[in-house]
């Protein structure tokens, strides 16, 4: 997968969306993206389940990116390393994706050289239901002045993402 490519639509997964991992990957649109999370597993189970999802997601088009350190990515040969800005160096050739939620952390991404940074939460979400969330009018005017392309995540749906009218999101459940 190019360095350059940017899937639109990216699944992101855990312990709750396992069990229907393989059917979502399938639905997802070619060219869209997985990140790999699993942190629930230990190092070989997870390393295992990866190779799992990978194959399938590749087999199906899609760009796998890990969330971890870019030279266990490298070791795993992930097409990409997600994370905090700081975790992103040593990924030549990879896919960066950063992790963020407001201003600072995405100026941190942009200047640690990631390639895209996830912001979140745009919508209030199952995982933490009375977090405060970005909103759209919030996260468009931080995704404008970000610096780098940015990926909306949290309580993201496709009915969301229309509505949101931004080019890059990504779920759990709304894509599970």
């Amino acid at each position: 997968m190019p360095r350059q490519f940017l899937p639109r639509i990216w699944l992101m997964t855990d312990a709750r969306n396992d069990a229907v991992l393989e059917r979502a990957i399938t639905r997802l649109p070619r060219g869209s993206g997985v990140v790999f999370r699993h942190y629930h597993l230990a190092e070989e189970a997870r390393r295992q389940r990866f190779s799992e999802i990978s194959a399938i997601a590749r087999a199906h088009g899609h760009a796998v990116v890990l969330s971890g350190p870019a030279s266990l990515a490298v070791r795993w040969k992930a097409d990409g390393t997600y994370g905090t800005p700081d975790m992103l160096g040593g990924s030549d050739g990879l896919l960066t994706l950063a992790t963020a939620h407001n201003r600072s952390e995405l100026r941190a991404a942009a200047r640690a050289g990631a390639d895209a940074a996830f912001l979140s939460p745009v919508f209030s979400t199952r995982s933490h239901p009375n977090g405060t969330s970005l909103g759209p009018a919030r996260f468009r005017l931080l995704a404008r002045h970000a610096g780098l392309p940015v990926i909306a995540l949290g309580g993201m749906t496709r009915m969301r993402a229309r509505l949101l009218g931004h080019p890059h999101w990504a779920a759990i459940d709304g894509l599970s």
